[in-house]
């Protein structure tokens, strides 16, 4: 299968969540067994043979692919939740969003220290949530393999942002935002 037919499995919907933003839809992508497969293998090929002891999902898409990328590594998965939806102690890390600030949180026992970590989410666009992400980790004292996305968003610059943690990759890449 090639990255374009994966990509026309993949639905524009223009104007949602607001007017000029057209969301990539990838629940079109992961019903299709043959396309969700293959993009869970090209995703676990850039990485098998990288030291992943955890891949880190980041609520809620993240989780579709971070959890079955897991799977197909031989490694565990943590996941990164939205504020107060984990029950045991947690670290938090604030960061901006395009009006105001959101929050992520990891539980305080996730990582051990030392261990490599692959941070997944479907989709980069400014790269805020991810960097979030990447921070908790630190801070954890995991380290950063890398990032593995779905989807990019090519001109909101969010691989710029990552690339000073760990390498970016996605399998689609779309110019406009």
């Amino acid at each position: 299968m090639k990255l374009s037919d994966i990509k026309k499995s993949v639905r524009n919907i223009p104007d949602f969540p607001k007017p000029g933003i057209q969301f990539k839809d990838i629940t079109t992508a992961v019903k299709n067994p043959a396309v969700f497969h293959e993009m869970l293998a090209m995703l676990a090929t850039n990485f098998q043979n990288r030291p992943i002891d955890y891949v880190v999902g980041i609520e809620s898409r993240g989780f579709i692919f971070g959890a079955a990328l897991a799977y197909a590594l031989h490694c565990g998965f943590i996941p990164v939740r939205k504020p107060g939806k984990l029950p045991a102690k947690v670290v938090s890390q604030e960061y901006e969003l395009e009006y105001g600030t959101d929050k992520l949180e990891i539980h305080s026992d996730a990582i051990e220290a030392g261990k490599h970590i692959l941070i997944v989410d479907d989709l980069l666009a400014t790269g805020g949530t991810c960097e979030a992400a990447a921070q908790l980790l630190k801070r954890l004292n995991g380290v950063v393999e890398g990032f593995a996305f779905a989807i990019e968003l090519n001109g909101l610059n969010g691989r710029q942002k990552l690339e000073k943690y760990a390498p970016v990759y996605t399998l689609l890449r779309y110019d406009e935002a």
